[in-house]
């Protein structure tokens, strides 16, 4: 009599097996089967990937910069490219009219900007003088706890070795930070003048490396229609800071505040920072109305100006012609804003909604994407 193979032992051995689903915690999301491993993988990349932005700084954020700046110029350059102007002529044109704009501004706004810092000793004791009234208690109060201090100090005389260790002077500080943002700057423009040059090139390059002609028509029409979104999305909020300061440089000038182009250019500038660059503005034109002004009235109505304007154009301006189209949730502006300008500073804070909206961008546009992008959205 030849005995039946038990039928639970292969079921139970493979329950048993270190490599079951049991035992990997296999989780099904949208379709995808994550276990512990590829968890672990994608916190250590996560992980991986920070520590790389935050520490190449150098090279990273040229490259995102003259990307961004791609994005913005690519549809011009794709257009004199239709009247028969080489890409090469139009991406230098465009690049020698950009730089020549940015640096007649700064050029112009460099006076004003030289005699504020040159009158900031005075301001400071124009502030100091205004506040003594509100200094006076809190003088008294120091006096009285450092009579204290005198009373209950044991005096010991003890010798001691002074090292002394030699510090960097303000002068090399300095150079150090101009030669960086020099190469900064020098990286970004040679990197934007080859990507406009360029043409489609990278993007047919990516279609000739996919296998099925339907994916290549979806890259196509991905890399084109996010590109036509983001320069779109670069483009308005470049008009609305444009037409913001504009307002902000006249409502300075009907309020006679000093040099209200410099204001106006700073308050379109910091509109690219949501929230904090509202309320720094706010502060910044506060603390000159303060300086300027004796009537209270005149100087509580320089800084209302400003957030009236402000907040009119982001609650009502920008919704408006935005709509849905590039909305994503303020609480991932927030930290958008807050991780960014952790990794870079404020060149991270300047450039952490535009990355977001890219983001966001792509994530509408890819299929496996959109629960992302649904989140992220407002």
């Amino acid at each position: 009599m030849v005995d039946k193979p038990a039928s639970g032992s292969d079921e139970n051995d493979e329950g048993s097996s270190p490599y079951s689903p049991q035992n990997q915690k296999v989780v099904d999301v949208h379709g995808v089967l994550l276990n512990d491993r590829s968890i672990a993988l994608t916190g250590i990349f996560i992980f991986a990937s920070i520590f790389t932005l935050y520490f190449a700084l150098v090279i990273i954020l040229p490259v995102v910069l003259a990307l961004l700046l791609s994005f913005l110029f690519a549809p011009v350059v794709r257009g004199m490219k239709q009247l028969k102007i080489p890409e090469t002529v139009s991406s230098l044109f465009l690049l020698v009219v950009f730089i020549g704009t940015i640096g007649f501004g700064f050029y112009r706004l460099s006076d004003p900007a030289t005699e504020w810092i040159a009158k900031a000793p005075e301001s400071f004791r124009n502030i100091e003088y205004k506040l003594r009234k509100l200094k006076k208690p809190v003088e008294e109060v120091t006096k009285v706890t450092e009579q204290a201090q005198q009373l209950t100090k044991i005096e010991k005389e003890k010798e001691s070795q002074t090292v002394k260790v030699k510090e960097q002077s303000y002068g090399e500080i300095l150079f150090a930070q101009t030669r960086d943002l020099i190469i900064g700057i020098v990286l970004v423009i040679t990197l934007l003048f080859f990507l406009l040059a360029s043409g489609d090139l990278f993007l047919l390059k990516l279609v000739k490396l996919l296998p099925r002609l339907k994916d290549k028509k979806q890259a196509v029409e991905i890399a084109r229609q996010t590109e036509r979104d983001i320069s779109a999305y670069l483009i308005t909020v470049t008009i609305i800071n444009i037409c913001l300061g504009s307002a902000i440089g006249l409502a300075m000038f009907l309020l006679k505040m000093p040099n209200p182009i410099l204001w106006g250019v700073i308050g379109g500038l910091l509109n690219y920072i949501p929230y904090i660059g509202s309320l720094t503005g706010i502060v910044i034109v506060g603390i000159v109305s303060f300086i300027t002004f004796e009537d209270l009235g005149h100087v509580i109505l320089v800084p209302f100006s400003y957030l009236l304007l402000t907040a009119l154009e982001g609650n009502i301006i920008t919704p408006l012609i935005h709509g849905r189209r590039f909305a994503v949730n303020p609480v991932i502006i927030f930290l958008s804003l807050i991780f960014w300008g952790w990794i870079w500073g404020i060149p991270g804070a300047l450039i952490a909604v535009p990355m977001t909206v890219i983001f966001k961008i792509v994530c509408d546009h890819v299929e496996s994407l959109n629960p992302i992008g649904e989140f992220l959205g407002n």
